[in-house]
């Protein structure tokens, strides 16, 4: 049997479980295969449960669609501009080289990486989509190092179960869980469009979820935290 059958089957089973037996069921089907969401019982209820096993049995390995260089957006569309802080200004006068991404938490080699330390890392390009909650999108070609390759780096601790991040700008800040982590289109981006990634679209660092929507890809990323919980983060 494939694996994508066998996933599938498992879904199936877990949907009927629910429905014949109730969710209690369901949960410990879902426990049996590894499918209970990082925080369940705190975040998470049954029902999310459930629905947290079947989407990643059926879209854990899925790619979000590539397109062609004749496929990008002319001109793309900024929905905002660079950050008005000082700090941002002050870093972005000096060609952002004292920027900083600082990786922390349940790591075991906390580290403090420039912009040029980025770039050492192993590099994708990617041509994908990015489409907003608020119903804009373009299509643009993102250049970085995979987020896993950064992770790798500082080494990741056992219990890790999602990755926070975090702009420059104050109170923003979004998570996705470690299967999004360490997908390989998910992206720290420095670059687009065969160039420098601009301010306005999250220069000098964003982080490129392309498999979710535009929210979750922040942009001016100064610091990432691995973390087995997200209730300390509100």
């Amino acid at each position: 049997m494939s694996d994508i059958s066998r996933r599938t089957l498992i879904a199936r089973g877990l949907a009927a479980a629910a429905g014949l037996s109730g969710l209690a069921l369901a949960e410990r089907i879902a426990d049996r295969y590894g499918l209970i969401p990082p925080d369940h019982g705190g975040v998470y209820g049954a029902g999310e449960t459930l629905t947290y096993a079947a989407q990643r049995l059926l879209t854990s390995h899925s790619l979000a669609r590539e397109f062609s260089r004749s496929q990008i957006s002319k001109p793309p569309f900024a929905n905002e501009t660079p950050p008005p802080s000082d700090d941002f200004k002050r870093l972005q006068a000096g060609g952002f080289r004292e920027w900083k991404l600082s990786v922390d938490g349940l790591v075991a080699h906390p580290a403090s990486l420039s912009v040029d330390d980025v770039r050492r890392l192993p590099v994708r390009s990617q041509i994908t989509q990015v489409a907003c909650e608020e119903g804009w999108s373009y299509v643009a070609e993102w250049i970085g190092t995979p987020l896993v390759e950064v992770l790798n780096a500082v080494g990741v601790l056992p219990q890790a179960r999602y990755v926070v991040y975090f702009s420059i700008q104050p109170d923003w800040w979004e998570s996705i869980d470690m299967a999004d982590a360490l997908h390989p289109q998910t992206l720290v981006t420095y670059g687009m469009n065969d160039g420098d990634l601009p301010a306005p679209f999250g220069g000098p660092l964003r982080l490129r979820v392309p498999r979710q929507l535009g929210y979750k890809s922040v942009k001016y990323v100064t610091r990432l935290t691995v973390t087995d919980s997200l209730k300390k983060f509100g």
